[in-house]
């Protein structure tokens, strides 16, 4: 049977190629608002909820919404232009940088990883005696993931706010209209 993170990492490539081949860009928008969709459900799996969330409210809730408001700017067909090798070059020699970053790190699920050796413990331990949270993933966090869960908020906040100030700006009247 195979495992349910690597059916939704297919779905993301399966995602991913069909991006890159279409031509309408409306379709585009929407298959990346999809992409988002899919790797909020991926990152739940591989219990980085809070990743999740802030990946389904930027990726998939703010950005394909300004994908749309840009969308209905401009053009919704992509103009054909020539084919340039230096952007896939690059793109393939850091996906190969990362791809080998990655090889020294320990299997997935591993128990001998070091965040299970030493880390896991301390939280276990430690957060109903150091906070009173009986909640584990809440004590984390909030306690000990505080700044990284703020700079995620913080992200959500700022694309809101955005959002509505892009709106506010184009719904009133257009300058120069009247003349």
């Amino acid at each position: 049977m195979i495992p349910t993170e690597f059916l939704l990492f297919a779905f993301l490539m399966v995602i991913a190629l069909m991006i890159s081949r279409l031509r309408h860009l409306f379709a585009a928008a929407m298959l990346s608002g999809m992409f988002s969709l899919v790797s909020a459900g991926l990152f739940t799996l591989m219990d980085a909820v809070d990743v999740a969330f802030t990946e389904a409210a930027v990726g998939a809730g703010v950005s394909t919404i300004l994908l749309l408001g840009t969308l209905s700017l401009t053009s919704h067909e992509e103009r054909q232009r020539p084919i340039r090798i230096l952007p896939f070059v690059i793109v393939f020699l850091t996906g190969a940088a990362l791809f080998v970053g990655t090889l020294d790190m320990p299997a997935y699920g591993d128990p001998q990883a070091p965040i299970h050796l030493y880390l896991e413990s301390d939280y276990v331990r430690g957060t109903q005696a150091e906070f009173g949270i009986p909640n584990i993933v809440t004590a984390v966090l909030a306690s000990y993931r505080g700044y990284d869960t703020l700079g995620e908020t913080a992200v959500i906040f700022t694309a809101a706010v955005g959002i509505l100030a892009l709106l506010i700006r184009g719904s009133g009247p257009e300058k120069g209209a009247d003349s």
